[in-house]
């Protein structure tokens, strides 16, 4: 399971004009679910992206997590992330989880984000969504368990 999280000021995530899931200070995180993924990664994921130290303590090092500041979570599946992008001039997406698949993951990933956590949204699985945000820094990384 892939996490593209990035440290934001504010994020949103709209379908058809309709605003469906929005944060504040907090982490957008772009979900790619692969081949093989199953709950115990959709668990380790939630676990890193929780407590991973992406926020500025009082001396400006990265050294705050999710919790630690209280800021809000958006979860966003994008299946563009398992792509190959290794040769030619068109991605492969082999190693994507089956859309069926990678729905389930992606909905038990959720229930577990809101089970343990307070300030979650999301995008919707397969809707064309538009997604608005501000990086603070700009504070991206790649995670994959």
């Amino acid at each position: 399971m892939i996490g593209l999280l990035q440290r934001v000021r504010q994020a949103e995530v709209t379908v058809a004009g309709a605003s469906i899931g929005r944060i504040d200070q907090g982490l957008l995180v772009l979900v790619g679910v692969q081949k093989g993924d199953g709950k115990a990664q959709a668990a380790r994921l939630l676990e890193r992206l929780l407590n991973y130290r992406v926020f500025p303590d009082a001396e400006g090092r990265m050294n705050l997590s999710l919790r630690d500041v209280g800021g809000g979570l958006l979860l966003v599946p994008q299946f563009t992330l398992a792509a190959d992008t290794g040769k030619g001039n068109r991605p492969s997406f082999a190693s994507a989880a089956a859309p069926a698949e990678a729905e389930r993951l992606f909905a038990e990933l959720l229930e577990l984000a809101r089970q343990a956590y307070p300030a979650v949204a999301s995008g919707r699985f397969g809707a064309d969504m538009q997604v608005s945000l501000c990086n603070d820094g700009p504070v991206t990384f790649w995670l994959e368990v």
